[in-house]
């Protein structure tokens, strides 16, 4: 990676207006954390707004304003490939969203890049219809933290009521499933979205903090003892 395109990733992982360590920004970037401190003594010097010391953590104070952005073949071939996957295997709301932002980023292309041939394809015919229709109303669910209700059918048949609190949407290749806590079995459990009907968000809420994190150690945890 060129000097000039280091100095920018950090600009935009200082962005995210976080507090970031030396050696996170070093594992990120394949550099030593003594380039890193260089780096952020010169992003200093040269008038970006860093506040923070090595050992501590460095964050970007508020206000500033990165140059107009522009991306390589590679950027955007993976924000193109993204865009059509959200198009084909997100619901239709989320689609349009991302085929706004795609006609935006190409809008400011230069021909060169407009006119590469699309080579990276995201097929929509495998995934059925009932896979996806729920995804609005349970991404909605999932940013408010509001307890959601469903009938679900297992694999084996098996049927029952659920009031979950939901907490992430996650894509397989053909399935969607939902991560939730499970009010019934008072425990973590994943769902797939074309075994539910009757989805319905209740009025209550939940406290969302630390839950997917905790959702993702636990899904982690059975998978790695098999």
């Amino acid at each position: 990676m060129r000097r000039a395109d280091r100095l920018f990733q950090i600009v935009l992982l200082l962005g995210r207006r976080r507090a970031i360590t030396a050696r996170e920004l070093a594992e990120a970037l394949r550099v030593s954390e003594r380039t890193i401190y260089r780096d952020i003594a010169d992003l200093s010097l040269s008038g970006v707004p860093v506040e923070g010391a090595a050992g501590v953590g460095y964050l970007m104070r508020g206000g500033y304003q990165l140059p107009p952005l522009m991306f390589d073949p590679e950027e955007l071939a993976a924000l193109a490939l993204g865009s059509r996957m959200v198009q084909g295997w997100a619901d239709p709301e989320l689609g349009r969203a991302a085929e706004r932002a795609l006609l935006k980023i190409e809008a400011v292309l230069p021909p060169a890049l407009q006119d590469r041939p699309e080579v990276l394809l995201a097929p929509d015919f495998h995934v059925p219809a009932a896979m996806v229709a729920p995804l609005g109303l349970l991404r909605r669910a999932i940013g408010e933290s509001r307890k959601t209700a469903f009938a679900y059918t297992r694999a084996d048949g098996q049927a029952s009521h659920r009031t979950v609190w939901p907490l992430g949407l996650f894509f397989w290749g053909e399935t969607w499933t939902l991560g939730a806590w499970c009010e019934l079995r008072s425990e973590y459990r994943s769902f797939r979205l074309d075994r539910m009907t009757g989805l319905t968000l209740q009025e209550d809420r939940f406290i969302s903090g630390g839950l997917l994190e905790d959702f993702i150690r636990v899904v982690s945890a059975c998978a790695a003892s098999g």
